[in-house]
């Protein structure tokens, strides 16, 4: 109960100050989870981590519910979604009203904020790139994957490099000795038969909903099956699902293309998960109650993927083939961190002289000076709202 408790505590806080999309939730993760309540060892995390880049749907998500679990077995990882995640649920519902009546989306405070998701971002990549680029040919894999998801920024674009990092890591390590590494991960609170479940509900769920929804006409129906539809098929984080939902939703008049804009507004200014644009589109579409059935249903699929995955996961990693490709992926990872840092978070903060030189004082505040990270965020808010 007292893990419970910590599980909820800790993910509502970052729940409450996670700006700056996937990448930059997965540096307060490794911030809060690993560098100061060590839940897990470096190289556990940078395995969840590339894990959950493989797998379709929210990755910063997956990595939270994966955290929960392991800290707290299933009820931890629910919990530890619902911590990270109402917060922007609730919030995103009321400050997207007031988007729309106020418009307040060239606020100072909020420029503030996207800076302070590039010191955060940066600094973790920075952390990861020593753990998991040591020698040249690890670092040439984190080039290529930089240079691969920068040039050709689509959907797939991400998975395919992470494959062919795992076959040139495979390739490059299999005939090395890999030496086991002391893991504070040796048990997994979740059967593999509960695993293999998720994966046929997951599965099941994708194949059967547009069925039911063409032969049920529910907007109910309609909705789970374009939500659960999205949240199965993105790779990439929450931006990539933006022109899924578009599709599903403005091409066919559930709501206007500007209503949808004044949601992308909101969806980027209020913290945790970018997935949480379903929100606002289902409490458009069918109030409050839509707004909770829209969660639930685009949330799902990460659910039944990463409790899906997790039993397995043990067995595959000290695998020393896998463990070869998974050398490969979190090299790859690291260069696909650095491209994210790049494009969107970079360029979409970082516009002129003074905008450099308040991520200098932050990365400061945060690096150096060794300050909290909530503490950088409200600094961050102050001194956009003060200088920008």
């Amino acid at each position: 109960m007292r893990i419970w408790l910590e599980i909820l505590i800790v993910s509502t806080r970052l729940g409450l100050t996670s700006f700056g999309g996937p990448t930059a939730h997965l540096g307060y993760f490794h911030e809060e989870y690993i560098r100061r309540r060590k839940w897990m060892d470096e190289k556990n995390y940078a395995d969840l981590v590339a894990l959950c880049q493989f797998l379709p749907g929210p990755a910063s998500s997956q990595v939270g519910i994966g955290l929960g679990v392991m800290r707290g077995g299933l009820i931890g990882g629910i919990i530890s979604f619902l911590g990270f995640t109402m917060p922007s649920v609730i919030a995103l519902i009321i400050f997207a009203t007031a988007l729309q009546t106020f418009g307040i989306e060239d606020a100072g405070w909020i420029e503030g904020l996207k800076i302070v998701a590039v010191v955060v971002v940066a600094h973790a990549i920075l952390g990861m790139a020593k753990t998991l680029t040591p020698d040249n040919k690890r670092k040439t894999i984190a080039l290529f994957a930089l240079i691969s998801t920068l040039l050709w920024q689509t959907a797939f674009t991400q998975i395919a490099v992470i494959l062919l990092a795992g076959i040139i890591g495979y390739i490059l390590y299999r005939r090395e000795t890999i030496q086991a590494e002391n893991s504070t991960v040796t048990h997994f609170p979740i059967s593999k038969k509960f695993g293999a479940a998720c994966l046929s509900v997951f599965f099941g769920l994708l194949i059967f909903l547009p069925v039911l929804s063409n032969y049920f006409s529910s907007q109910w129906v309609s909705m789970f099956d374009s939500f659960y539809r999205s949240g199965s098929l993105v790779f990439g984080g929450g931006h990539v699902v933006l022109p899924l939902l578009e599709q599903e939703f403005v091409s066919t008049s559930w709501l206007s293309e500007q209503q949808f804009l004044a949601g992308y507004g909101a969806a980027q200014a209020v913290p945790g998960p970018l997935f949480t644009f379903a929100t606002y589109i289902g409490a458009v579409v069918a109030g409050w109650q839509g707004g909770l059935f829209a969660t639930f249903a685009i949330f799902l699929p990460a659910f039944l993927l990463i409790l899906g995955t997790l039993p397995f996961w043990n067995d595959l990693r000290n695998n020393p083939k896998i463990k070869a490709a998974l050398i490969g992926i979190n090299a790859s990872v690291v260069g696909i961190l650095f491209s994210a840092l790049y494009h969107p978070i970079w360029t979409s903060s970082i516009y002129e002289t003074l905008d450099f030189a308040l991520a200098a004082i932050l990365f400061f505040m945060l690096v150096y000076w060794k300050l909290p990270p909530w503490m950088v965020v409200l600094s961050g808010a102050l001194l956009g709202m003060i200088l920008l």
